[in-house]
């Protein structure tokens, strides 16, 4: 049997401290019977991609599922990722070769097509864009919610939040792993898998939300309730950490563990909220003077998010259909007069996304194809000029992804510009400016989030029946799928990555 533990989006300096600290018992026991391996971002270097890619095996360059909500050059603005053509999963390779698995939260997923065993999805909490409350055969998600209490929903909504409602996700996402370890050992007990891919998103979440948590609340708070929102994610881990421990002991003897973060958590330097309006004024050649109840740049979202309170908007998304809901939002990220039009921001995570109004691509293109290296140029040292309100870079480079493919082939929904911020948190910025392009202010408070991803991913491979071996480069998140279908006989090809175990 395999196992995968994710354990998704940890920080982990945090989680270092914690083991030094003995508050992580089963992932210390893990860590001395296995090999601690940095995981290398080459395969995730656009952060959301790490989802796609790992439920597929498969790398960003290809399958150019980069965001939860990529561009489509056939509508002319971005859709969510359901709705594009998706590669085969790991579990439905397996199920091609009548391997049982249980599959439970993975994130940013889609249900299979078919499936030998349990996919189970929405159970630490539900997210309408992240973890869909989904599950095959269809009727076992309900029947554990009756034996074990209905996972809470947990809807991200942009903008300020409030004291009441972070201490109310804190306490939902550390009685999360619990839960979810009753109804995973509940299952192991009654059915044979030969995959265990177990997800824990609650440290995903409680990482945006629960890093800094005080940076992103504008009413007071007392010192006990501030201590109780700031240890929030430690105690996320040792619940996630304790499930850890309880799944391991009702596993068969031998089966094969790996548990790991595909992408790491830290404070959140994100601007993208600013990158349609400073791309803007590279464009113009000047910010744009806004007209009071106007509506500036080319991203009405944020200007909605502003101005409309962040509980209303959810009171509003909840009583909305799934797809209603994700239609909107993608409809309100751009809105501009193509004809004019030579790029556009497109919705980002930890990075900023441009893109190039390319003819012959997009539907309503411009842009010719010899014009692309100036404009690239001409976008990239403008936006360079911004700085943040205390002087430092607004930005640390930007990238054209011609360059960051180095030299392989890429899917055409990719971006064509990726925007690194500058180092410092960015949840009270008030603005930006350039010498070039003039002041910027920002509408309401980006994403509210005190957390976002960075590169420091990790795993454990703790080999049972099986052995190390020896990749002679760093291990990739692509491998993950790749040691699935290599252990348990599923079809190869196309994948990205290699197995880290071989069979004794």
């Amino acid at each position: 049997m395999l196992v995968l533990l994710q354990f998704d989006s940890s920080a982990q300096p945090l989680i270092e401290r914690m083991l030094e600290d003995g508050r992580l018992p089963a992932l210390a026991s893990l860590r001395s019977r296995g090999s601690w391996q940095a995981i290398d971002t080459d395969a995730t270097f656009l952060e959301s991609s790490t989802y796609p890619t790992l439920c597929t095996g498969i790398d960003v360059r290809e399958h150019g599922l980069y965001s939860a909500f990529p561009w489509s050059a056939a509508d002319q603005r971005a859709r969510f990722v359901q709705a594009f053509p998706k590669p085969r999963t790991i579990w439905e390779r397996l199920t091609e070769r009548g391997r049982r698995s249980l599959i439970v939260d993975p994130f940013l997923a889609w249900p299979p097509r078919s499936m030998a065993g349990v996919y189970l999805s929405g159970m630490h909490f539900e997210d309408r864009m992240v973890v869909q409350a989904r599950s095959v055969p269809r009727g076992e998600r309900r029947a554990l919610a009756r034996r074990y209490g209905r996972s809470p929903g947990l809807d991200d909504v942009y903008g300020t939040r409030n004291v009441a409602s972070l201490l109310a996700w804190r306490d939902h996402l550390i009685a999360g792993p619990g839960r979810v370890a009753n109804e995973v050992i509940e299952l192991l007990s009654r059915d044979s898998f030969e995959l265990l891919w177990l997800t824990f998103p609650v440290s995903h979440k409680a990482g945006h939300h629960l890093w800094d948590p005080a940076s992103v609340i504008d009413e007071p708070m007392n010192a006990a309730t501030e201590q109780r929102l700031r240890g929030g994610l430690a105690e996320v881990y040792m619940a996630i950490d304790a499930a850890i421990g309880r799944v391991l002991d009702a596993l068969p003897d031998h089966a094969d563990v790996i548990v790991f973060s595909p992408t790491g958590m830290g404070p959140n330097t994100s601007r993208g909220d600013l990158l349609p309006d400073m791309l803007d004024a590279v464009l113009a050649g000047t910010a744009r003077k806004q007209a009071v109840g106007q509506s500036r740049g080319r991203a009405p979202v944020w200007s909605l998010r502003s101005n409309i309170p962040p509980s209303w908007r959810s009171w509003i998304a909840r009583a909305l259909p799934d797809r209603v809901v994700a239609d909107l939002t993608t409809r309100l990220y751009t809105r501009a007069d193509w004809a004019t039009t030579r790029a556009m921001a497109v919705p980002g995570e930890n990075k900023g996304y441009v893109r190039i109004n390319l003819r012959g691509r997009e539907r309503e293109g411009v842009i010719e194809a010899a014009e692309v290296q100036a404009l690239s140029q001409e976008i990239a040292h403008g936006l360079m000029t911004f700085r943040d309100a205390d002087g430092a870079p607004t930005i640390g480079r930007v990238e054209r992804m011609s360059d960051m493919a180095n030299g392989r082939a890429y899917h055409e929904r990719l971006p064509d510009l990726v925007v690194f911020w500058g180092e410092s948190p960015a949840a009270r910025l008030g603005h930006v400016s350039s010498s070039k392009f003039g002041e910027l202010a920002r509408r309401g408070v980006g994403s509210g989030r005190s957390g976002n991803h960075n590169d420091d991913a990790w795993a454990i491979v703790v080999p049972g029946r099986s052995r190390m071996r020896a990749l002679g480069r760093p291990m990739r998140i692509t491998d993950i799928g790749a040691t699935a279908c290599s252990v348990l006989s599923a079809d190869l090809s196309g994948l990205s990555g290699e197995s880290l175990l071989e069979t004794v």
